[in-house]
């Protein structure tokens, strides 16, 4: 189906909430110069300036302001238009607005919506990441109709359903002796956290503080931005630090990271998907919700896991064969468990369910 809303208002709109003209090209899938060439052509087309640009930086016009309120409008307009279009046809088709925190966008995203399109292939997508507070803003500011979170959202007016279990794991270097720390060891650490508003950095915060840890008794505490700079820093023997199970499967198959453990810390969480409260979506985005909270299943079957295609493959698919020559049928769980070059699958295989046998 074609989309409703026009172009340049879409344009219009992806510039004045990023206030960039790079990132609006990203997001939109277009290169910087054809955004500019846009904009002034809009501009030119109303006969006012819509944004200022001075000194490197770009603010929205009082007009400009005025306008954004009503395109944002016609944008929520056009997509109600076009979910109920698609729903007459008798197939779901249009666009999703969609948000994501970062982890899920970068680790488990593609496969999702790969899935996704191999059974609803006339749905588009349109993506806006960033982290837990960043996606649930999007949603109530109804720039995006359906988000996937990594922490609760506590907002009003925020349906939260939760849709696949996760834990945040302690990765070290791997030049790290002992893969259980002591408490006066993880204490004289370096920390490496995420920022405030992140859904990891509240897990994270919750699992140390049942454990009975403080942030200020930590040596040193970081703040980073990303699970990737978490990562690559811990590499850089910066510090250790949390990360999704789901970020480091090539880290660990390529040795340059370890996974450890503190007695007592377990920062266990599930990805939650969020809608606005009311009647539940409809169209594609309701296809997605759909889909979204029926695709991670786990169930067991003499001993093989069936997870819809999708979070088994996520691990297995990035596991170097002789991680299937580990298990022997005389091994144990606990002999697999001691073995290093298995115990990181071993560990992700856990995380979409339980052992799987293999």
């Amino acid at each position: 189906m074609a989309q409703l809303e026009n172009f340049r208002l879409k344009v219009f709109r992806a510039v004045a909430e990023q206030l960039n003209f790079r990132k609006a090209a990203e997001q939109l899938f277009l290169t910087q110069p054809a955004i500019t060439l846009q904009i002034k052509a809009f501009e030119n087309d109303l006969g006012m300036r819509l944004f200022d640009r001075t000194g490197g930086k770009i603010t929205l016009t009082r007009q400009g302001s005025v306008l954004l309120g009503y395109a944002n409008q016609l944008a929520s307009l056009s997509s109600e238009a076009e979910r109920e279009l698609g729903c007459s046809e008798g197939s779901v088709s249009g666009e999703v607005a969609l948000g994501a925190s970062t982890t899920i966008a970068q680790y488990v995203l593609p496969r999702l919506l790969g899935a996704f399109q191999s059974e609803y292939p006339k749905v588009q997508f349109s993506l806006q990441s960033g982290n837990t507070s960043e996606v649930v803003r999007c949603l109530l500011d109804g720039r995006v109709a359906v988000g996937l979170i990594k922490g609760p959202a506590r907002e009003r007016g925020v349906r939260t359903e939760p849709f696949m279990e996760d834990e945040l794991i302690l990765i070290t270097p791997p030049t790290l002796d002992s893969d259980r720390l002591t408490a006066a060891q993880f204490l004289g650490s370096s920390l490496l956290m995420r920022e405030q508003g992140s859904g990891s950095r509240r897990v994270v915060e919750l699992a140390l503080e049942k454990a009975g840890f403080k942030l200020k008794a930590f040596k040193k505490v970081m703040e980073l931005d990303s699970t990737e700079a978490i990562k690559s820093a811990v590499e850089a023997g910066l510090g250790i630090g949390f990360v999704s199970r789901w970020a480091i499967a090539k880290e660990l198959e390529l040795g340059t990271l370890k996974i450890a453990e503190v007695g007592g810390v377990r920062a266990a969480r599930h990805f939650t998907l969020i809608s606005r409260t009311g009647p539940e979506p409809q169209g594609p985005a309701g296809a997605l919700r759909t889909f979204a909270l029926g695709a991670i299943r786990v169930g067991y079957d003499d001993q093989v896991a069936t997870v819809h295609g999708l979070a088994l493959s996520i691990v297995v698919s990035q596991m170097p064969a002789p991680v299937f020559r580990c298990r022997r049928p005389e091994t144990s769980e606990r002999d697999l468990r001691r073995s290093s070059r298995c115990r990181g699958y071993f560990d992700l295989l856990l995380a979409v369910g339980g052992f799987c046998g293999l």
